[in-house]
């Protein structure tokens, strides 16, 4: 599969969830691993990017770590009714809006 729409992952997931994974873990238990998750991506730009190194048996899985911060994102919105493509969207107009000059105006980001 090349593609995938946010509305096809939240479906894919949410079959998944109920037919392989039995049901969803609870909010707190999402938020907890999606929080776990995002700290082992840290871990692993720290390593690739910053001036740590991997320890041994470590490797550089930037992808892998990102897809599991996604698929917990994507449990906790289903378990919550969030329409992630509806809510991307209406975020991205805001930021449009809200930021249409603001980056462009930071001296902070002139090369």
């Amino acid at each position: 599969m090349e593609s995938l729409t946010i509305a096809e992952a939240q479906q894919m997931t949410d079959k998944w969830i109920k037919t392989i994974g039995v049901r969803y873990f609870n909010e707190l238990t999402n938020m907890t691993l999606l929080t776990e998750e995002v700290g082992e991506l840290a871990r692993v730009m720290a390593r690739t990017y910053g001036e740590q190194s991997f320890k041994e048996n470590e490797k550089e899985n930037i992808g892998e770590e990102m897809a599991d911060v996604l698929w917990v994102l994507i449990c906790m919105a289903n378990q919550t009714g969030v329409n992630l493509t509806k809510e991307f969207l209406n975020k991205f107009e805001v930021r449009t809006k809200r930021d249409e000059q603001r980056h462009k105006s930071n001296n902070k980001l002139k090369e």
